[in-house]
Protein backbone atom coordinates (compact mmCIF):
# COMPACT_ATOMS: atom_id res chain seq x y z
CA UNK A 1 0.00 0.00 0.00
CA UNK A 2 1.60 3.20 -1.02
CA UNK A 3 0.42 6.87 0.27
CA UNK A 4 0.87 9.96 -2.09
CA UNK A 5 1.01 13.32 -1.17
CA UNK A 6 1.97 17.30 -2.56
CA UNK A 7 4.70 18.86 -0.54
CA UNK A 8 5.50 22.47 -1.73
CA UNK A 9 9.32 23.61 -1.43
CA UNK A 10 9.70 26.71 0.55
CA UNK A 11 12.07 29.81 0.05
CA UNK A 12 14.81 28.25 1.85
CA UNK A 13 14.59 24.56 0.22
CA UNK A 14 12.57 23.00 3.55
CA UNK A 15 9.63 20.72 2.74
CA UNK A 16 7.19 19.86 5.59
CA UNK A 17 6.38 15.34 5.55
CA UNK A 18 2.56 15.40 5.92
CA UNK A 19 1.57 13.96 9.24
CA UNK A 20 -0.39 10.74 7.44
CA UNK A 21 3.50 10.16 5.85
CA UNK A 22 4.83 10.44 9.06
CA UNK A 23 2.85 8.21 10.92
CA UNK A 24 2.81 5.72 8.12
CA UNK A 25 6.70 4.89 8.10
CA UNK A 26 6.27 5.88 12.47
CA UNK A 27 8.99 8.86 11.53
CA UNK A 28 9.40 11.27 15.08
CA UNK A 29 10.80 14.77 15.38
CA UNK A 30 14.90 14.19 15.07
CA UNK A 31 14.47 11.52 13.26
CA UNK A 32 17.68 10.92 10.64
CA UNK A 33 16.56 10.48 6.52
CA UNK A 34 18.92 9.30 4.21
CA UNK A 35 18.61 11.70 0.58
CA UNK A 36 19.35 9.94 -2.62
CA UNK A 37 18.26 11.02 -6.32
CA UNK A 38 17.75 8.30 -8.82
CA UNK A 39 19.41 8.45 -12.32
CA UNK A 40 15.25 9.03 -13.27
CA UNK A 41 15.82 12.28 -11.09
CA UNK A 42 13.78 10.85 -8.33
CA UNK A 43 13.73 12.04 -4.69
CA UNK A 44 14.00 8.81 -2.65
CA UNK A 45 13.74 9.46 1.69
CA UNK A 46 14.77 6.55 3.28
CA UNK A 47 14.76 6.65 7.40
CA UNK A 48 18.17 5.85 8.62
CA UNK A 49 19.26 4.90 12.25
CA UNK A 50 21.98 6.90 13.91
CA UNK A 51 24.29 4.27 15.96
CA UNK A 52 25.55 5.21 19.37
CA UNK A 53 29.20 5.06 18.79
CA UNK A 54 30.25 2.78 21.77
CA UNK A 55 27.94 0.54 20.04
CA UNK A 56 29.00 0.99 16.18
CA UNK A 57 31.14 -2.31 16.41
CA UNK A 58 28.20 -4.57 16.83
CA UNK A 59 27.33 -3.57 13.20
CA UNK A 60 31.02 -4.46 11.46
CA UNK A 61 31.58 -7.47 9.26
CA UNK A 62 33.43 -8.90 11.51
CA UNK A 63 31.64 -8.85 14.64
CA UNK A 64 28.34 -9.55 12.43
CA UNK A 65 30.15 -12.74 11.38
CA UNK A 66 31.03 -13.62 14.67
CA UNK A 67 27.74 -13.66 16.06
CA UNK A 68 26.04 -15.36 12.99
CA UNK A 69 28.86 -18.02 13.67
CA UNK A 70 27.91 -18.05 17.75
CA UNK A 71 24.47 -18.41 16.51
CA UNK A 72 24.77 -21.33 14.53
CA UNK A 73 26.96 -22.82 17.31
CA UNK A 74 24.07 -22.45 19.70
CA UNK A 75 21.36 -24.31 17.39
CA UNK A 76 23.21 -26.81 16.65
CA UNK A 77 24.24 -27.65 20.29
CA UNK A 78 27.80 -27.07 20.12
CA UNK A 79 27.50 -25.16 23.31
CA UNK A 80 28.13 -26.42 27.23
CA UNK A 81 26.80 -24.35 30.34
CA UNK A 82 28.67 -25.09 33.72
CA UNK A 83 27.49 -24.76 36.99
CA UNK A 84 30.13 -22.66 39.16
CA UNK A 85 33.05 -20.69 37.13
CA UNK A 86 35.38 -24.09 39.23
CA UNK A 87 33.78 -25.63 36.61
CA UNK A 88 34.11 -23.70 33.54
CA UNK A 89 38.00 -23.33 34.38
CA UNK A 90 37.95 -27.20 34.86
CA UNK A 91 36.37 -27.86 31.41
CA UNK A 92 39.26 -25.31 29.58
CA UNK A 93 41.88 -26.49 31.27
CA UNK A 94 41.28 -30.42 31.09
CA UNK A 95 41.74 -30.52 34.99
Amino acid sequence: MTANEVVQVSSNGRITLPSSIRYKVGLSEGDLLRIEVSEEGQIILTPVVALDRTQAYFWTPRWQAGEQEAEADILSGRVRTFSTVDDLFEDLTGE
